[in-house]
C-alpha cells in the first residue's frame, strides 16, 4: 500500500513535466536491463509458465470469435456495403475500396465507444491515474468481465484482421507493416490479458482506436467525392477536415499521450509496486515496438498529406 501511494504522489506531482516522465520511465527501464545479469529465454519461459494464467476454454472462445468477425464481414460486405456503394452510384475503383473502409469504421467506432465506457463511465480510475493500473495486481487475479469482455473482441479481431490483411483487404505498401502490427497487436492484448495486464491492455486500446475511426472515416469521403458522375465538394471538405483532425489527434493519443499513460505506468510505476513484476522485459519492448511502428505511420501520413 506504501508503494502505491508513493507512485500515485510521483504520478500527480506537479514538479514532474512531459520530459520528466520520459526520462524516469527511461532509466528505469535501461537500469533494469542492466542489473539483469539472467535474463534470457530460459528465465522467460519458466516465468512464463509460472504466471500465465489462460485456458484452454478462452483460448476456443478467442479462436471462435476470430472466425465469427470473418464471418462477419463477408456478410456485412455481402448484404450492406456492396448494395450501398452500388445505390450512391459510386466509381468503380470507390466502390472496390468501401467496403473494407465501412467494416472497420464501424468496427473501430463500436470498440473505441466500449472503451470510453470502460475508462470514463465506470470505476476504473487509469486514465486519470495511470500508475493504479497496477493497484492489487496479482498473478492469476480474476479479471473483470467487462474488461475481459473487450480483450476477448479486440484480441479476436486482430487475430481476424492477420488473414484479413492476407486475403480479404487490397494489398498496400504498408501491408507488410500492417501484419507485424496485428501479430504485436494479437500477443500484446493476450499477453496483457493472460499475465494480468488487462488494465494497461484498455488504454493501449482507447488511445489507437480513435485514430483509426478518423482514418476510414477520410477515406469514405474520399471515394465518396465522386459519385453519380458527379463531383459532391462537401465530401472533399470533410476528407480534407479528416485529413488535418486524424494528424492531429494521432499525434495527441499516440505520440503525447501514449508515453506519460502507458509507457510510465509499465516501465516505473509498475516496478515501485511489484519489484518482480513477470516479464517486465518483454512487455515494455512490445509496447516500444508499438510507439515506433506509430512514429512510423505518422511520418508516412504527414508526408502523404504534404
Amino acid at each position: 500500500m506504501e508503494a502505491e501511494q508513493k507512485v500515485q504522489i510521483i504520478g500527480l506531482s506537479p514538479s514532474l513535466g512531459y520530459l520528466d516522465l520520459l526520462q524516469l520511465s527511461g532509466e528505469r527501464f535501461l537500469n533494469e536491463l542492466r542489473a539483469c545479469k539472467d535474463c534470457g529465454l530460459g528465465l522467460s519461459w519458466s516465468t512464463l509458465c509460472v504466471h500465465v494464467s489462460i485456458t484452454w476454454t478462452e483460448i476456443l472462445y478467442l479462436l471462435l470469435c476470430t472466425v465469427t468477425w470473418t464471418y462477419l464481414r463477408k456478410a456485412f460486405t455481402t448484404w450492406i456495403f456492396q448494395p450501398f456503394a452500388e445505390w450512391c452510384q459510386l466509381q468503380p475503383r470507390e466502390a472496390d475500396k468501401f467496403p473494407e473502409s465501412a467494416w472497420k469504421l464501424f468496427f473501430y467506432s463500436f470498440s473505441w465507444s466500449y472503451s470510453v465506457y470502460l475508462l470514463f463511465f465506470t470505476e476504473y480510475t487509469f486514465f486519470h491515474d495511470p500508475s493504479s493500473a497496477f493497484h492489487g495486481w496479482k498473478s492469476g487475479v480474476e479479471v473483470p468481465r467487462d474488461i475481459a469482455l473487450a480483450c476477448l473482441i479486440q484480441g479476436s479481431y486482430y487475430a481476424h484482421s492477420i488473414y484479413a490483411t492476407l486475403y480479404m483487404d487490397a494489398w498496400r505498401k504498408d501491408s507488410v507493416v500492417m501484419i507485424i502490427h496485428h501479430m504485436v497487436a494479437v500477443t500484446l492484448i493476450t499477453f496483457s490479458y493472460a499475465f494480468r495486464y488487462h488494465n494497461i491492455g484498455i488504454l493501449v486500446l482507447f488511445l489507437h482506436d480513435i485514430n483509426d475511426i478518423q482514418l476510414e472515416f477520410t477515406k469514405i469521403n474520399v471515394y465518396f467525392k465522386t459519385r453519380g458522375g458527379k463531383y459532391h465538394r462537401v465530401n472533399d471538405i470533410l476528407s480534407d477536415i479528416g485529413c488535418i483532425v486524424f494528424s492531429c489527434s494521432w499525434f495527441w493519443f499516440r505520440l503525447y499521450w501514449f508515453p506519460p499513460k502507458v509507457l510510465f505506468a509499465t516501465c516505473y510505476s509498475s516496478l515501485e509496486m511489484h519489484p518482480n513484476l513477470p516479464l517486465y522485459f518483454l512487455f515494455n519492448i512490445l509496447l516500444f515496438a508499438v510507439i515506433a511502428m506509430n512514429i512510423y505511420w505518422f511520418m508516412v501520413s504527414t508526408y502523404m498529406y504534404n
